[in-house]
């Protein structure tokens, strides 16, 4: 006899997320490197939404929890991996990632900059870039994280070597960094500026990950470990969800379902249906975690989790919350759902525009969370990289 498929409808899947995104107060937390675990990992793309994103769902939200883990403790690291993305991540999560997603990047970044240093004159690209990523390596491990810049005035030879990409050219020590970064021998370490620069200091990765993030690990059993670490996050998920978010083919999607030993759910409610996927040990109703408010930053992790939104978004609003690259911009959540935007002002105001009715009580409390977020960041002022297309009217 057939067993019946489970089902789960938009209010569980927006309950399920409440819960193990830390949108409620009751969930919340001030250990950052759990935040960021139980989100998979926090985009980094924009720097600023690290910080913003593990503020939001901390007890006592707080800018310096995020320099203490990334810089002292260094529980968490920067590397790029799902769809060459640049992620903060846990150290079990990036050795994940690395296996399953960024090995097949650096692949490609290595094959090209050696046609490149060919295109560039280099009579022996192999033996150039293996002598250069020595010398830089053994230059960060001497002295200590430094700046992209420095290592070029340090190793000068490396430098002048020109590598062209399309009508321009890049200098050898920038494209050696990128590759080694790729392949996990180097990490960004503290920015060259304040927390909200995107421009950071290069480290070994021996000194800041016990192992480095590329210690051995089969490429299908990352992908499986991903893909659980997924699922718990955002299961119930579709194949298309996992496959967008990972940036893997559907082969290497299908397996990882596979070796997971992921449940078919049949998902219903409001957006009318289909097939999402769950951990086995996953099936069953969470309980309603109550009214909640957060005002999450530009790609936060929640807002670019799954590529059918329909159970959290009106798609009447899509087009005002994401560009047309599918970046989604800063969010105003209420009880799972995107129900309007933010923007800091250039004197610091967090505006908000709501895009639903959400009841005085939960406009109340969104208020009350601008306020609060306009006061952790005092004096700071930033621009949202990826901004969503309704901002313009917010700032003007």
């Amino acid at each position: 006899m057939r067993v019946a498929t489970p089902r789960l409808d938009d209010a569980q899947r927006r309950a399920r997320l409440v819960l193990r995104h830390r949108l409620t107060a009751a969930e919340r937390t001030d250990d950052v490197v759990r935040i960021a675990d139980d989100l998979v990992a926090l985009h980094s793309t924009d720097p600023v939404t690290v910080y913003l994103s593990a503020a939001a769902r901390m007890a006592t939200p707080s800018l310096d929890a995020l320099d203490t883990a990334l810089y002292s403790d260094r529980t968490l690291l920067r590397h790029h991996a799902m769809r060459r993305t640049l992620w903060v991540f846990g150290h079990g999560h990036a050795r994940l990632a690395h296996h399953a997603a960024t090995v097949d990047v650096a692949a490609v970044q290595h094959r090209n900059l050696l046609a490149q240093l060919a295109a560039g004159g280099v009579d022996d690209p192999a033996g150039w870039l293996g002598a250069a990523r020595a010398q830089v390596h053994e230059l960060l491990v001497a002295e200590g994280p430094m700046p992209a810049r420095q290592v070029g005035l340090r190793l000068p030879e490396i430098a002048a070597t020109s590598v062209p990409i399309g009508p321009g050219v890049h200098p050898g020590h920038a494209r050696v960094l990128l590759v080694m970064g790729f392949e996990g021998q180097v990490l960004r370490a503290r920015p060259t500026g304040t927390w909200i620069n995107g421009q950071y200091r290069w480290a070994a990765a021996q000194d800041w990950v016990p192992g480095g993030v590329g210690a051995d690990l089969d490429r299908r059993t990352g992908a499986a470990g991903l893909a659980r670490a997924y699922l718990r996050a955002f299961g119930p998920a579709t194949r298309d969800d996992l496959k967008w978010w990972a940036g893997w083919t559907v082969a290497v999607t299908k397996a990882a379902l596979d070796d997971v030993g992921a449940v078919e759910v049949t998902l219903g409610g409001d957006t009318g249906g289909g097939t999402g996927w769950v951990l086995p040990d996953d099936v069953d109703d969470v309980p309603d975690p109550g009214p909640s408010v957060a005002l999450l930053p530009g790609l936060d992790p929640t807002t670019m989790g799954w590529k059918a939104r329909g159970f959290h978004l009106d798609p009447a609003i899509t087009g005002q919350m994401f560009d047309r690259n599918g970046n989604g911009g800063p969010a105003v959540w209420v009880d799972g759902r995107i129900a309007g935007g933010w923007v800091q002002r250039r004197d610091g105001e967090i505006a908000v525009r709501m895009l639903a009715d959400v009841g005085a009580e939960a406009r109340d409390a969104v208020d009350a969370a601008a306020h609060a977020l306009g006061g952790l960041l005092g004096d700071v002022r930033f621009s949202v990289r990826f901004p969503a297309p309704m901002q313009a009217q917010l700032l003007a």
